[in-house]
């Protein structure tokens, strides 16, 4: 009788630990962050943080830990402060680099009037009002160095109405000292305004101490320069991009020597993500995208042991290298992830090419679960052409059964689809709920070459598409894929492209989700902060009707133009915050479904930008999206 009650329970509670056994939405935001923070100074400790998930708080919880160079036990450490060697630190030690806010302009009614302190006010006469989830208050983060003995702080751009670190994302990796520590080399893009809105001309900076005079030494170049660093023998290194107002042009590693500039990546058909010299200052370290993962690269530095620069692979397999952290004698230390692992710390083996695992924050977490099985396809484009296409499979895939299939759509449109790790996009979370995942290398995507890449640019609604629909028409002709059940989904481009395909998809897509999309190019191109995006990418403005490539963007790929043949479900995702596809993008999408009679559903987030970024917010948008999908797929 007990057998028989044991085989009971056994049978019924089954179904519930299957359930276990997999990624859901709330095991996610269990899983840590891992952070470098770098070598010890005795060298011989690496250094790094781990953020968990806290949703009582809305937050995350940091804990820091030493670990031997070379792997070993980590220990806890109560705080990481003065373990590492501070970089912003002069090599003489008498000065320290830092940024802050200064208020340079006046922009707000309190600013303008001091008789009226309660006012919320802003008064704009150009553009740059407002960037990435920001408006412009008239202050602009500045460099400054400090004296360690006296504490005074001297502002390096004294009344200048620039950024530097630049905004909206640029850090201490902006500004370095040089090797005798005389003088500061920083990043700045010194326009201001509207013309501040259509550039993308970064230059590097030298400021001398001494007479605290400034120049320019990337005045030739009119696209980014960024990220300047010295090797140990005092020769400075960035990162470039030729082509005025592309920001996803191929980025290059230019070296400056006796007053001389050298491109070492020229003759490369990639683009560099980061880099940083070799102690033996002769070769340089760098990560770049490459067939749908990112991996490890070296080039040596000319004039040494060949005439022109060799660009070398140095890792491959189905991960991404995301950081270089250091360089030890005969190795690397750098962040991995891959689709089923978020960043652990790994050192690479120079002479080996061999990876081994230094930090285990989350093994036993995903030793639990029943993961997915990413596969690498290739499909034959419309056009010809070869296409990788990530699949990813449901974990405990059985070929014999059908399954629900989402095409997902990459944002960008010129971000790479690699090995990523999201702790919103995540295909093993989505795989995990029963879905197979198909994500396109669809054109525009870097590490395809050069040409694929800029493919994108003017052509947003041409082949881009048809490579969207070329790699699901080719997956959906496998016998586990239930073609009655396939639904499209993404964010940014990603949105973009779920509006244009739901006015074009001739009935492939049961169900939709679109995240930050933009729905009419025109009211996008006049409310976006980043206009020389929208330049460069649209062709121009709108009204310019002698311009064949923006009349092209503005009606023929407008989804907007096509909503009289829309006829499908679709989840509509925006943020309040968000000044890159603005708001009324999504409200105008939803407003139009529910006007069409189209079931619809708008999911907002007031609070917050581009991204979700609080872990609770970040657990409704997993709830809603796979709610939507049980619903509608």
């Amino acid at each position: 009788m007990k057998t028989h009650i044991l085989l009971f329970l056994t049978f019924i509670c089954a179904p519930f630990m299957q359930a276990q056994n997999v990624m859901t939405p709330e095991l996610l935001w269990q899983v840590k962050k891992v952070s470098p923070l770098g070598i010890s100074n005795d060298g011989q400790s690496l250094i790094y943080k781990v953020s968990t998930p806290n949703m009582e708080t809305n937050g995350f919880d940091s804990t820091f830990y030493k670990m031997p160079v070379g792997g070993g036990e980590a220990t806890l450490l109560e705080s990481a402060e003065g373990m590492v060697p501070d970089k912003n630190l002069s090599p003489n030690y008498g000065y320290q680099l830092l940024h802050k806010p200064v208020a340079v302009s006046k922009i707000t009614g309190k600013d303008m009037y001091s008789d009226l302190p309660e006012s919320d006010a802003y008064v704009f006469t150009s553009l740059d009002y407002r960037h990435w989830d920001t408006w412009n208050n008239g202050s602009y983060n500045h460099v400054f160095y400090k004296n360690m003995k006296t504490g005074e702080d001297t502002d390096i751009m004294p009344n200048e109405p620039f950024y530097s670190p630049q905004a909206p994302f640029g850090g201490d990796e902006d500004y370095i000292w040089s090797p005798d520590g005389t003088e500061i080399y920083y990043v700045s893009k010194k326009v201001a305004g509207t013309e501040y809105a259509v550039s993308t001309n970064t230059d590097i900076y030298k400021y001398n101490l001494q007479d605290k005079t400034t120049v320019n030494i990337t005045p030739d170049n009119k696209g980014y320069d960024t990220q300047p660093a010295f090797s140990k023998d005092g020769t400075l290194a960035w990162l470039q991009m030729k082509t005025p107002g592309y920001e996803a042009d191929k980025n290059d590693i230019i070296v400056l020597n006796n007053g001389v500039q050298m491109n070492l990546t020229a003759r490369w058909n990639g683009t560099v993500n980061g880099f940083t010299w070799a102690k033996n200052s002769k070769d340089i370290y760098f990560t770049a995208p490459v067939d749908g993962t990112i991996q490890l690269f070296s080039v040596d530095y000319p004039g040494r042991t060949r005439k022109m620069p060799v660009v070398q692979q140095l890792s491959e397999g189905q991960f991404n290298v995301t950081g270089i952290v250091a360089e030890l004698d005969k190795s690397l230390i750098v962040t991995r992830t891959d689709m089923n692992h978020a960043t652990e710390l790994f050192s690479f083996d120079l002479k080996s090419k061999k990876f081994t695992q230094l930090t285990h924050v989350n093994d036993a977490f995903y030793s639990k679960l029943d993961l997915p099985k990413v596969e690498k396809r290739y499909v034959t484009t419309k056009d010809n052409q070869k296409m990788l296409v990530w699949v990813i499979l449901p974990p405990n895939f059985d070929a014999t059964k059908k399954y629900p299939t989402l095409l997902y759509a990459q944002g960008g449109p010129q971000s790479a689809l690699t090995q990523f790790y999201s702790f919103r996009w995540n295909f093993q979370l989505m795989a995990s709920q029963g879905y197979i995942i198909v994500a396109p290398n669809r054109r525009g995507m870097p590490g395809h070459g050069v040409e694929w890449n800029a493919a994108i640019s003017g052509d947003w609604g041409g082949k881009a598409m048809q490579d969207y629909l070329d790699a699901i028409d080719d997956v959906a002709k496998e016998s586990y894929v239930d073609n009655d059940r396939i639904g499209a989904v993404g964010a940014s481009f990603g949105g973009y492209s779920v509006f244009y395909l739901a006015g074009h998809h001739n009935g492939r897509f049961k169900s939709f989700i679109a995240h930050d999309g933009i729905f009419d190019m025109r009211s996008m191109y006049g409310t976006t902060e980043e206009v020389f995006f929208v330049n460069h990418d649209m062709g121009g403005a709108y009204w310019d009707k002698n311009n064949a490539t923006a009349q092209k963007a503005y009606n023929e790929f407008n989804p907007i133009n096509y909503v009289d043949k829309w006829d499908t479900p679709i989840l509509i995702v925006q943020g309040g915050k968000d000044y890159r596809v603005p708001i009324e993008q999504g409200l105008e999408a939803f407003q139009a479904a529910q006007l069409r009679g189209i079931k619809s559903k708008l999911l907002y987030f007031p609070e917050e930008n581009h991204w979700v970024l609080k872990p609770q917010n970040a657990l409704v948008w997993q709830r809603q999206f796979y709610d939507w999908l049980k619903e509608t797929l």
